[in-house]
């Protein structure tokens, strides 16, 4: 270094030094959140596609296009595509590779783009999700009832304490699947609580704006 810069260049290189091992370690602690992420979309996605009690369902040509199978379809997609992610971000974190690290930005930049695609065509075309979205809780509630699968007792259990509410009766008492219901909020919750084909399509009809900020937000922290 020249002579007049000496006095600052240690301390420069310090703080240049002090602020890349931050930044490497937010960005393993990322990948570690996204990797967790990745497994539980593609575990779930790989059960519902290859267990005995769904496989039936993507051997009959004409579901190809049901919700249920669309839904299974983006879950094993993007566990993979986080994966792939969660790979270069690591590696390149790690080794500190240039090549890597640009990669893994440009993969996030994508996924990021994605996010707000989606959001935006979630709320242009609320009604039409809203559909898909009661169909595909249709389907897992009644392969619930059909095999008493482990895993979509687990995914009904999240939705329902994720919404509040229990089946598609309303009436614990009554519902089948009333083990995986969310505890009752007061006395009167006991006999009627909100039926969940009801409450998705009040999400999307009340909150569409809500959900594509949800969107909109997680792509704009991605980037």
């Amino acid at each position: 270094l020249p002579e007049w810069t000496q006095p600052n260049g240690p301390l420069f290189i310090m703080a240049l030094d002090g602020c890349g091992l931050a930044c490497k370690y937010i960005l393993v602690i990322f990948n570690i959140i996204f990797a967790v992420l990745g497994f539980a979309f593609l575990g779930l996605g790989m059960w519902l596609r290859f267990s005995g009690s769904t496989r039936g369902i993507f051997e009959i040509e004409a579901l190809h296009s049901s919700a249920f199978v669309i839904a299974v379809t983006v879950l094993i997609a993007l566990g993979s595509v986080m994966l792939i992610v969660v790979v270069f971000g690591d590696y390149g974190a790690c080794s500190e590779k240039r090549c890597s690290l640009k990669v893994f930005s440009v993969l996030v930049s994508i996924l990021a783009l994605a996010e707000v695609a989606v959001g935006v065509l979630v709320y242009s075309r609320s009604a039409e999700f809203r559909m898909s979205v009661v169909e595909f809780y249709s389907s897992m509630y009644a392969l619930y009832l059909s095999s008493g699968d482990p895993v979509i007792g687990i995914t009904l259990t999240f939705i329902h304490k994720m919404l509040h509410c229990c089946g598609v009766t309303g009436v614990p008492v009554l519902e089948v699947v009333q083990n995986t219901c969310p505890k009752p909020d007061g006395w009167f919750q006991h006999i009627m609580m909100p039926n969940c084909p009801g409450i998705i399509a009040d999400v999307f009809n009340s909150k569409a704006p809500l959900v594509m900020g949800i969107f909109v937000g997680t792509g704009a922290l991605l980037v």
